[in-house]
């Protein structure tokens, strides 16, 4: 037997409960992993509240990192003993052990520890599809990006920076907008007590940003919009203050012939190549030196309704992990 989170109703942090769970032998195409690290992400909080549906009860968690303990039958590409990561396959990852399909598994490099192969998986597969395929950013170009200081943001930061971008994030403290510097962000924003549209169009002359990259939702979409330069893209990719609900189009129009997309990771990663694809430029990218995982906060994950409550509160910064 070993423990895991589950939950049997949707809800609070306090629906979370640690409990034995029976984790059986792999069947064809999967393996057992022995957990050492698993990511916080704010999905994890979309499950739980019942933002995003799915079949009770059910253990959370999209991300995590271990080693191969056992190897069912058609599995080919990974061996017992192997340090592996994931961050594609569903929920179930808050959990000392479990079952997982191999053909959504990355191996970890030498260079990279579990803890931060937990901590970067989920947060810089996203922002490599943001930066690198939704709208690629080039050379000389301006972005915005919200939540600067957050998990996606400080990985997004120096990554666009690395592109030669000049990036302008918001964050909702003075302590937050020190570590977006410190991450390549050259112009912070505080949004509890600057107007970040006026500022925008100050850092830009007026003529707004090509692209804005929002995972905040419903407090900050329309003011996004109007960050906007013609022709602009708006890049819808989170919910944090709530979803955004229906959006009259035509206001695209009346805004600047503007683009809005709401992507996910799944939809850039939805075959095998595609996530090894991305993972090995991912990789690539932070062995370089170009991007730093800042694990920043870790909780025991038998105390992963404390996680849950901080990061809700907008208390953490970078990356969480969870101990099993």
């Amino acid at each position: 037997m070993v423990h895991a989170i589950r939950i049997h109703q949707t809800g609070g942090p306090e629906v979370m409960k640690w409990e034995e769970v029976t984790v059986g032998e792999p069947g064809p195409g999967q393996v057992r992993l022995h957990q050492t690290a698993v990511g916080l992400n704010y999905i994890d909080i979309y499950v739980r509240t019942g933002l995003y549906k799915n079949p009770l009860p059910l253990i959370p968690g999209m991300e995590a990192a271990g080693v191969v303990e056992a190897v069912g039958p058609d599995v080919y590409d990974f061996k017992i003993g192997d340090r592996v990561g994931y961050c594609t396959g569903g929920t179930g990852g808050y959990a000392e052990a479990r079952l997982y399909p191999a053909e959504r598994l990355i191996h970890l490099p030498d260079g990279i520890n579990d803890q931060t192969g937990a901590a970067m998986l989920l947060q810089g597969l996203t922002a490599h599809y943001l930066l690198h395929r939704t709208f690629p950013v080039k050379p000389g170009q301006t972005i915005l990006l919200h939540a600067a200081a957050g998990g996606v943001g400080l990985i997004a930061c120096q990554w666009a920076k690395a592109l030669g971008a000049t990036v302008i994030g918001t964050v909702g403290s003075d302590e937050k907008a020190d570590l977006a510097r410190a991450h390549g962000c050259d112009h912070t924003i505080v949004y509890t007590r600057e107007n970040f549209v006026e500022r925008v169009k100050q850092i830009t002359d007026g003529q707004g940003v090509p692209v804005v990259y929002d995972s905040i939702g419903k407090d900050t979409f329309y003011q996004s919009l109007d960050c906007l330069s013609r022709l602009g893209t708006m890049v819808s990719f989170g919910n944090a203050s709530g979803p955004v609900g229906a959006v009259d189009i035509g206001i695209l129009n009346t805004k600047g012939s503007l683009f809005l997309t709401r992507p996910s990771l799944g939809g850039y990663v939805a075959t095998t190549k595609e996530l090894r694809d991305s993972a090995n430029a991912l990789f690539t990218a932070v062995l370089s030196g170009k991007v730093k995982i800042d694990v920043r906060q870790t909780f025991a994950l038998k105390d992963a309704a404390q996680a849950h409550t901080a990061l809700e509160a907008r208390r953490t910064t970078g990356s969480t992990v969870l101990l099993p």
